[in-house]
């Protein structure tokens, strides 16, 4: 059964406990077989906003990709998200984004695999890192660990 890495993050209202719910909410789409400890971290972007807690989780599913996001947009909803207002990367109940879907590439109008920013983001590494360090980025062809490393590895500089 292929395997999604999915995050997670939320920073309004009670964010632990809609973070546990949505992966309850999860169990609906496929079998969650492993989740990350949260971690608080500080908003990127639109930075005039509460901090986040964030997370990944791993989801056996046998829904394709493409249904699976219109799953994982529907549990946004019904968390509060409405996503067709406000201010784009601003505060939100509730943030779903489908990180990788086993070694599927795929781009569409409505969805990018790999997540096309997950390599640049601590907030979602670390914790993909903490239940999946030997994942495979199938573009980049590093796994979760090396993506963090190399995060953390100083820039190079003549």
């Amino acid at each position: 059964m292929p395997l999604a890495a999915i995050a997670l993050g939320s920073n309004l209202g009670d964010r632990k406990a809609t973070l546990a719910d949505a992966i309850r909410s999860l169990a609906s789409v496929g079998r969650v077989v492993a989740v990350s400890p949260w971690i608080e971290t500080e908003p990127v972007g639109y930075t005039d906003q509460p901090e986040f807690v964030n997370g990944a989780a791993l989801l056996e599913t046998e829904l394709p990709p493409a249904l699976l996001l219109q799953n994982l947009l529907q549990i946004e909803r019904e968390h509060g998200r409405d996503r067709s207002h406000g201010i784009e990367k601003g505060p939100r109940t509730l943030d779903l984004d489908l990180l990788l879907y086993a070694e599927v590439i795929l781009e569409t109008s409505e969805l990018t695999l790999p997540h096309p920013e997950m390599h640049r983001r601590r907030f979602v590494l670390e914790p993909l890192a903490a239940i999946a360090p030997d994942m495979i980025h199938p573009v980049l062809q590093r796994t979760v660990r090396q993506l963090l490393q190399e995060l953390d590895a100083p820039a190079y500089t003549a």
